[in-house]
């Protein structure tokens, strides 16, 4: 059993996490703020749909989190074009700014990390992220450009 694995991993997702948390903190969010501000920053204009299907969670809980984000100016919602039933979202340029603080922090500990690994020690992190990922998922991350449109 991996568990020296399940430990590392437990350690550096905790850390990797905890510079933010005390940002999202301060303004009242918490983690699912995070993760909306994440994926309305990488896709603008991602149906709520597409979301809800990202996260993985209630309509419920995406509507609290949401009602807070456009409530305080960092995210915008707009009908569809051709479907008018279709809630698109969007940063504001203030959810820009605060998602560019929060990745800020995250970014440099990747960079960090990856500073003294050889180029294919990243790939092989990179793919091992990938294989951890249900195979069903691997089509979105491609949409999303998480991974290369030519891998696998």
């Amino acid at each position: 059993m991996p568990l020296d694995v399940m430990g590392l991993f437990y350690f550096a997702y905790r850390d990797f996490v905890g510079d933010a948390d005390a940002l999202l903190a301060h303004q009242g969010f918490g983690r699912a703020h995070h993760r909306v501000l994440y994926f309305v920053n990488l896709r603008p204009g991602m149906p709520v749909a597409d979301l809800l299907d990202i996260l993985r969670i209630t309509k419920q809980s995406l509507a609290r989190v949401l009602r807070q984000l456009i409530g305080e100016g960092y995210v915008s919602q707009k009908a569809g074009a051709d479907d008018r039933r279709q809630r698109l979202l969007y940063p504001t340029e203030k959810g820009r700014r605060f998602f560019r603080t929060l990745s800020a922090t995250q970014a440099n500990r990747i960079n960090s990390a990856f500073e003294h690994l050889s180029p294919d020690a990243r790939r092989t992190i990179r793919a091992f992220f990938v294989a951890m990922v249900e195979p069903n998922d691997h089509g979105r991350l491609k949409a999303l450009k998480l991974i290369d449109t030519r891998d696998p």
